[in-house]
């Protein structure tokens, strides 16, 4: 998850003495009617919009400190000497009750930031290791630092059918996305154990979504649907079958540049609501053979839809460093997560989850 660098500790500290010194050198070399007496005041505002209390208390100290000496230096008579006394430490305790404002909203963000993570890890945990022939892993790269909660999610199910999973995005913004995800990945894991065939699942799926959207109300049209990438690995590693349900396609990583795995035919999002489908309409079922060492990789559009400052998208298929295999998924999740973050110069217009299923070479055994 990439985060904001932050502020070298020393740079306050200047900032505000320069303030200061910058006010009584104006102070005592300027001509009389242009004292430094505003640079002067700034300096408690700066200490306290970015220094502890008890180091602004110290700057307003000092900086009234700093007013009397140099109006007595100066030899001015008593009265604008309290006056401008006054106005430097009027600003201080200003500045002062901004510093306790920003402490204590910096506490209330601290905080949402940890319910909205704890919020994002109930909603999406992370998913198992090992699913039958299968190693597993997944990452999840926020657009910002901040925004914790997104739409992307991801899930991996041993079922009496083979190693299902899903991968997908619900179009939409805060916590009506994260009630989309929890529906969409609640009935991902019920339905996943009975669904006869992925096409089954993905209108189980489709009727849990509008069944939900109907009791929380009319749903944008912009905005009220899921993409999600079905896939289903047989008990025996051989076989991988792909619904996709108008989602960017996943990539089959073996030895040469990876293989995009297009649909058949498109189809329509999860939860579009169009009614029930007919079987000869119904998402067409893709099997393709995944060899021993193959991953599977599956992304969302944080990731094909990544951009360099030349506005070109980054595309997977055409990576040199996803040209190999990989002996473990958490290789090719850092590999590609690393790849796009080179490819954007560190810059991420969308949340980006990445799932990776790697097919072992042994068999596994309990």
């Amino acid at each position: 998850m990439n985060g904001l660098q932050p502020t070298p500790a020393k740079v306050p500290w200047i900032l505000a003495a320069l303030a200061l010194l910058a006010g009584v050198l104006l102070n005592l070399f300027a001509p009389e009617p242009y004292l430094g007496l505003p640079l002067l005041a700034a300096a408690p505002l700066v200490a306290g919009a970015t220094l502890t209390f008890r180091s602004a208390l110290a700057v307003v100290c000092v900086t009234c400190v700093a007013s009397v000496a140099l109006d007595l230096e100066r030899g001015r008579p008593a009265t604008p000497l309290l006056v401008d006394l006054a106005v430097v430490g009027l600003i201080g305790v200003l500045a002062l009750g901004v510093n306790r404002l920003i402490v204590r909203q910096g506490r209330d963000l601290a905080l949402a930031r940890d319910v909205a993570e704890a919020v994002q890890r109930a909603v999406l945990p992370d998913p198992p290791r090992e699913a039958g022939p299968l190693a597993v892993a997944a990452g999840y790269t926020a657009a910002q630092a901040e925004a914790r909660i997104g739409g992307d999610f991801y899930a991996v199910q041993e079922t009496p059918f083979g190693v299902r999973m899903i991968i997908g995005d619900v179009r939409g913004k805060g916590l009506k996305a994260v009630a989309a995800v929890s529906v969409a990945l609640g009935a991902f894991r019920q339905e996943a154990e009975y669904a006869p065939t992925l096409t089954a699942l993905g209108q189980r799926l489709d009727e849990a979504l509008a069944r939900a959207a109907a009791r929380s109300g009319p749903v944008i049209s912009s905005e009220g649907f899921t993409t999600a990438v079905l896939a289903e690995v047989s008990a025996d590693g051989e076989r991988l079958s792909l619904v996709n349900r108008g989602h960017p396609p996943p990539y089959l990583v073996h030895d040469a540049q990876p293989l995009r795995l297009d649909p058949t035919a498109p189809q329509l999002p999860l939860g579009v609501g169009l009614g029930d489908i007919t079987p000869e309409a119904a998402a067409p079922v893709d099997v393709v053979r995944l060899p021993r060492g193959a991953s599977l990789l599956l992304v969302t559009d944080g990731v094909t839809e990544a951009r360099d400052k030349r506005g070109t998208f980054y595309d997977p298929a055409s990576s040199a460093r996803l040209a190999r295999p990989f002996a473990d998924p958490e290789t090719l999740v850092d590999t590609l997560t690393k790849d796009v973050g080179h490819w954007t110069e560190g810059a991420h217009a969308d949340d980006m989850a990445i799932l990776a299923v790697t097919r072992r070479h042994a068999s596994h055994t309990a």
